[in-house]
């Protein structure tokens, strides 16, 4: 209990302290924002903040700090430290200089800072890693809560799986066509709320429980200790399976999206530092709800996360109130799929220059779209072992995208004389991880096929080339410093 208490102050206070400080360094202005100089109604709106904040936490959230920390939490009780830590000076970090990058650049996606910081060739291979990643977050959070889903429902006789699938693309299709006020800016508070309420009621049953009862769930079983070695090492294993709550490549792609509905660039650190910080603390409970399931329950550490997720609902909250913010975990998986489609489709229109404005352009950006998630998914239920193993990939190239954003941010501030080592430390550290991991994995259990390196010569080979990348940013922040400089003296 003492470390999750703890791990909960330092998000708190982490926000107070070090999310000024990273203000202080970008230094939020009241110049004229993206939704009003270029307001056309569809993308470019101002929305009001409350609003954008949550559309930013449930873009962002998706299903990470529930399922991703109910696998993570097999790592021990220090994730309630590394979590916390994590993100306020990665995760958060990340999300707000981004955040305040697309803001200042006519609400542009994550390619455009890409290109602007490390170079045009480099550039290419991220725009097809993030449509990768976008696509393969839609089609996983179209199957993901339609199986769930399915599960609830289903009865001997009916089988409603696709018809569940049905629904939820079509919501994701009418979500990224709709102009941004008219579906997410309608649904999403009450979404929100639904979010924010069941994780709320999750806390005060767990402080009950540890405070008030004899049942020291907290205190790790013989049976849960015994499964920590098979979990692989803490760097790199941990770093890829606990994204979300601590640090994830994806919410460079979903930030654009508020960044073209915010009406000052003082709510940024509020919309971007803050909901992140909001997302480790929905990662921080529900990794404690875990914790306690593994060891009152050690036959859940074999089970599937979504079976963990419905028993940690049911055992704190009951049935019914279990129930109610299992269909909110549900919710936070579409409501980050929606906007995964919407920022591929903006993406996509930025990289091929296409306006958006006309529904018939939208539409036509969108279709290609929608046959290649209708391919992915037919495919995942034919094969799904190689559906799995994709979404590995996902995982590494997720944090690989993470430590690209985080180096391409660390450019920019220097290019604009900020501090840029608030940037620059994570970036290293997320750059030898997703090195470390591709060299050590071979394929064995869950992970992805990689060098298969043993784990020293994996570190040691990660450290050279992690070195020769932060050498490259270096020469790169100076010689876009000096590009900016010029550019801005000519008449």
């Amino acid at each position: 209990m003492t470390l999750f208490l703890s791990g909960i102050a330092i998000l708190i206070v982490g926000y107070y302290t070090y999310g000024r400080f990273i203000e202080k360094i970008l230094r939020p202005d009241d110049r004229q924002v993206p939704a009003i100089r270029l307001n056309d109604g569809v993308d470019y709106k101002v929305l009001p903040h409350w609003k954008n904040m949550l559309i930013q936490l449930l873009n962002i959230a998706g299903i990470g700090p529930v399922i991703g920390v109910i696998l993570g939490i097999k790592f021990g009780s220090i994730v309630f430290l590394i979590i916390p830590i994590g993100n306020i000076l990665g995760g958060s970090v990340h999300d707000f200089v981004s955040g305040m990058y697309y803001l200042r650049h006519d609400g542009c996606n994550a390619p455009s800072l890409i290109r602007f910081a490390l170079g045009r060739a480099y550039n290419l291979f991220a725009c097809i890693l993030i449509c990768f990643l976008l696509l393969s977050v839609v089609a996983v959070f179209i199957d993901t809560p339609a199986s769930i889903l399915n599960n609830l429902i289903q009865t001997e006789n009916f089988q409603p799986l696709w018809y569940v699938i049905g629904i939820i693309f079509l919501y994701y299709v009418l979500a990224t066509l709709f102009p941004i006020d008219q579906i997410i800016g309608r649904f999403y508070p009450w979404f929100g709320g639904l979010l924010l309420l069941g994780t709320a009621a999750l806390f005060f049953a767990i402080l009950y429980q540890g405070f008030f009862t004899s049942t020291d769930f907290f205190m790790e079983t013989a049976a849960f200790r015994g499964s920590i070695p098979q979990q692989g090492p803490i760097v790199p294993c941990l770093f890829v399976t606990i994204a979300c709550g601590i640090l994830s490549g994806f919410h460079a792609t979903q930030s654009t999206i508020v960044a073209r509905t915010i009406a000052s660039e003082k709510q940024a650190r509020s919309t971007y530092y803050g909901m992140m910080v909001v997302e480790g603390l929905i990662a921080m409970i529900w990794a404690a709800g875990a914790l306690a399931v593994y060891n009152l329950f050690p036959e859940y550490l074999t089970k599937a996360a979504p079976l963990t997720l419905s028993q940690i609902a049911n055992y704190f909250l009951g049935t019914w109130v279990g129930s109610l913010t299992v269909l909110a975990v549900i919710i936070l998986a579409i409501t980050t799929g929606d906007t995964a489609l919407r920022s591929l489709r903006l993406t996509l229109a930025e990289i091929f220059h296409i306006p958006q404005k006309t529904l018939v352009s939208r539409f036509a950006v969108s279709l290609p779209l929608m046959f290649l998630v209708a391919g992915i998914l037919a495919w995942a239920h034919c094969d799904k072992n190689s559906f799995d193993i994709l979404w590995h990939y996902f995982a590494w190239g997720n944090q690989f995208l993470a430590a690209s954003i985080l180096m391409a941010c660390t450019v920019w501030l220097y290019s604009e004389k900020r501090i840029s080592w608030v940037t620059l430390l994570p970036g290293i550290f997320m750059t030898f991880v997703v090195l470390s991991y591709i060299l050590w994995t071979d394929g064995s259990g869950s992970n992805p096929y990689g060098f298969g390196l043993a784990l020293p010569n994996a570190y040691a080979l990660a450290a050279v080339l992690t070195g020769i990348v932060t050498l490259g940013v270096v020469c790169r922040c100076i010689v876009v410093r000096k590009r900016v400089a010029q550019k801005r003296e000519r008449p």
